[in-house]
């Protein structure tokens, strides 16, 4: 589908996620099934470029169901995180150029669980849309309360008066996979002050 006739805007949806092989086997599943989701929605897939955990789950469910996929990931990590050459993917050489790329490419975004890496993505997200550069979609899938310790902290930054009250309303959370993509939809419609994405964030 062309992203003009797209009426909420969307086309392609990156996921933040983890890369380790020993993940629990309900969130590898739950990555494939989003993987299988978007492709199922005409939704393509950006993410890290890698072929292992959750982030190669979510890339083989997606790829094998016909849909469209890009993998951005840096040149250091080609071995180590296994890129899926089978799909479309760019090498790129630092990670801070993988993050802008993926940021670049992607009209909404979805959080699987993940370690640290997936929080250092997390955390930029959404500084860039509490700073108001943006105002893509965020959706956290959230099972088994995986992400309640860091919405905790972040309110936790709230009732200190460190963060404004708003910035609890930059995402949202679902418990089920099948909730994701509809939640996505749901924050892409544009309200009466939303304000246009920025293309670049530097």
């Amino acid at each position: 589908m062309d992203m003009a006739h797209r009426r909420d805007g969307l086309d392609s949806i990156c996921v933040f996620c983890g890369s380790s092989e020993a993940a629990d086997p309900d969130f590898l599943a739950a990555a494939k099934a989003l993987g299988l989701a978007l492709a199922k929605a005409d939704l393509r897939l950006v993410y890290g470029g890698g072929g292992v955990g959750l982030m190669g789950a979510c890339a083989r469910g997606a790829h094998e169901a016909g849909g469209r996929v890009l993998g951005i990931i840096p040149d250091f990590l080609v071995g180590r995180e296994r890129a899926l050459e089978s799909v479309e993917h760019a090498v790129v050489t630092s990670m801070h150029q993988r993050k802008q790329m993926m940021f670049e490419h992607a009209d909404g975004f979805v959080i699987l669980p993940g370690g640290i890496g997936t929080l250092e993505e997390v955390v930029e997200l959404l500084s860039w849309r509490r700073l108001e550069l943006h105002t893509k979609p965020v959706v956290f899938y959230n099972p088994r309360d995986f992400w309640r310790p860091l919405f905790e902290l972040f309110q936790m930054t709230v009732d200190e008066h460190l963060t404004p009250p708003g910035f609890m309303d930059c995402w949202r959370s679902v418990a089920r996979v099948e909730e994701i993509i509809p939640a996505l939809l749901a924050m892409a419609q544009p309200g009466p002050d939303a304000s246009p994405a920025v293309a670049r964030i530097t």
